[in-house]
């Protein structure tokens, strides 16, 4: 057992979490232990709240162990067994405490507000749980890991250096065209090459997840997911408005920069392959050398710094507890994220870092959602902790929003910082037509049970015609079935459905909070960790009243944060 400032007092100082036996006592104590009073629900809750958080963390640990090094069988193994083994085993348990919480004579003497909260986001759980859906849970959870699996082992071989897709991405920014197609065109052949596993391991999962919902009583899975997610505060139709407003407002601007990008690379049309380097043709934005993670941490903390001293102390704090694993390299999972060691009550942060200013963007990302972790910590229960993921992407988005205001530190040149701060804005501007694109995506899948894979791809290219960049301004000549495959680099469509539009809604807030630390950014940042440190213990929309903005994604407050974008990017340099 490893010192933490949070010792155990329910949960044996000496347990060590291998197999279920190791904590069923733990569990059964709980389901039987009298609750004579409020006071006695309360500790109870507690002691809950404590084995829950040492589970997790056993589980957090084998997860990112497993993202670190998908080539070594012995922690697969260990991942999967806990996945097999543990975790079936543990849900029926969880779920009758849940139960015995809410039905609890004592809850209505628990007056404080956060009770309440608990009680709101453990009934969706009580109503969908049924036994018969945890071994199709774990189903999913191995199909998922053949998909992280499939994407780690995808290297190409580019001028005779074996690179990751990462690795190789990088060459997408150089000046010389030439180099560019040539790695794009590697990169495609190789996700082309496994695109039947990753159909296959789709198909897969599909009639899992309707099964899911259809014993839980749900018309679809769209419906059952909306409700397990605990999507209190806004309906799928919300989110279809969502989109409209987005064509609307956003593809027009993203057309806008695109035929700006034509005319300053002197084309006739676009290739995919035009679409990261510079405009200009100059040379990349290099923050950082591929091999200097420590630099990376020791800018991303200067950034920090100058919004606050704790963010900084906080990053820092990461790196001294050895909660960084940044550098890209050969069998490690792709992508990027921050977990939580819940018994600590330490963030982790996993990415793949190869001296791209996304990195420097990424790293700003998950250091909000680690700033998310700390500043909620000393939350006792570790079910209130962690806020919707709707205002936990604000978390981590407005860092980025309030970073791109100090690339200096990164580049001494003020031209190539405000290089950067464009690349950033154009950035967001472009993301929103691809979560609008995701998010239509899979409503449509999981409302037309049954389809084909011709089908899915077909309705994947209508969305891509209506979101994604115009014909007048590209030629995707050539890569008609890479297209129709595009949507299986979106891990999300894989490990966690229906979770992307909340990058979308996040991201209005960012805005709503980088244009109110234009005005005041003492204020902004002070109700940005005010917000944060309430965790889950207040509704959706008081989190984002706390940061002193609105919880709204629609075209009224759409429209004017996209304006205020495009005034932005007229003022920085081309």
């Amino acid at each position: 057992m490893v010192a933490t400032a949070y010792p155990r007092t329910f949960v044996p100082q000496d347990l060590k979490l291998e197999r279920f036996a190791d904590v069923e006592p733990l569990y059964r104590e709980l389901l039987d232990r009298p609750i004579e009073s409020p006071a006695a629900l309360e500790r109870w809750l507690r002691d809950f709240s404590e084995l829950s958080s040492v589970v997790d963390e056993v589980g957090s640990r084998r997860y990112i162990e497993k993202s670190c090094h998908t080539d070594d069988p012995a922690i697969e193994r260990a991942y999967m067994q806990f996945v097999e083994e543990v975790e079936p085993k543990i849900k029926p348990f969880y779920f009758k405490l849940q139960k015995r919480f809410l039905e609890s004579p004592h809850l209505s003497q628990l007056t404080e507000s956060r009770y309440a909260m608990l009680a709101r986001k453990w009934r969706p759980d009580v109503e969908l749980f049924r036994e018969e859906n945890v071994p199709l849970e774990t189903e999913l959870t191995k199909l998922a890991n053949e998909y992280d699996k499939t994407c780690a082992a995808m290297t190409v071989n580019f001028r005779g250096e074996e690179l990751t897709l990462q690795q190789a991405a990088r060459f997408l920014e150089e000046p010389d065209r030439a180099t560019r197609e040539e790695a794009y065109r590697l990169i495609v052949a190789r996700r082309l090459q496994d695109k039947d596993t990753i159909e296959s391991i789709f198909d897969g999962m599909l009639p899992i997840r309707d099964q899911i919902a259809h014993n839980a009583g749900q018309d679809d899975y769209r419906a059952y997911i909306w409700k397990a997610m605990k999507r209190f505060d806004y309906t799928p139709d919300d989110c279809l408005r969502f989109a409209d407003a987005i064509a609307e407002t956003v593809v027009p601007l993203v057309n806008e920069l695109d035929r700006q990008r034509k005319i300053d690379l002197k084309l006739e049309k676009l290739r995919p392959w035009d679409t990261a380097v510079d405009p200009q043709n100059r040379p990349p934005l290099r923050p950082f050398k591929q091999d200097q993670t420590e630099r990376l941490v020791d800018m991303t903390k200067e950034i920090f710094a100058r919004m606050s001293p704790q963010l900084a102390d906080d990053l820092e704090s990461l790196r001294q507890r050895r909660n960084l694993d940044l550098a890209s390299r050969k069998g490690k999972q792709p992508g990027g994220y921050q977990a939580t060691l819940e018994e600590r009550r330490e963030p982790f942060i996993f990415m793949n870092a190869v001296g791209l200013q996304r990195d420097v963007e990424t790293l700003l990302h998950e250091g909000g959602h680690a700033f998310h972790t700390l500043a909620a910590r000393d939350e006792p229960l570790q079910f209130l902790r962690s806020a919707p993921i709707e205002f936990c992407e604000v978390a981590s988005m407005s860092m980025e929003t309030l970073g791109a205001e100090h690339m200096e530190v990164f580049y001494t040149d003020p031209a190539e910082a405000a290089r950067a701060k464009r690349t950033y804005f154009e950035k967001v501007i472009g993301l929103l037509p691809w979560i609008a694109t995701i998010d239509a995506f899979q409503h449509w899948i999981y409302t037309h049970p049954g389809h084909t894979r011709d089908e899915r791809a077909d309705e994947w290219m209508r969305l891509r015609k209506r979101f994604g960049p115009s014909p007048e301004h590209f030629d995707f000549s050539g890569f008609e079935d890479y297209r129709r495959h595009e949507w299986h680099r979106q891990l999300h469509l894989f490990q966690s459905p229906f979770y992307y539009v909340e990058y979308g809604i996040a991201q209005l807030g960012a805005l709503q909070l980088w244009m109110k630390a234009r005005e005041n950014p003492r204020q902004a940042l002070a109700n940005y960790r005010a917000a944060l440190a309430l965790g889950g213990t207040r509704p959706l929309p008081e989190l984002f009243a706390a940061a002193g903005i609105r919880f709204d994604f629609s075209a009224k407050t759409l429209g004017p944060l996209v304006r205020a974008v495009g005034e932005e990017l007229e003022r920085l340099p081309r």
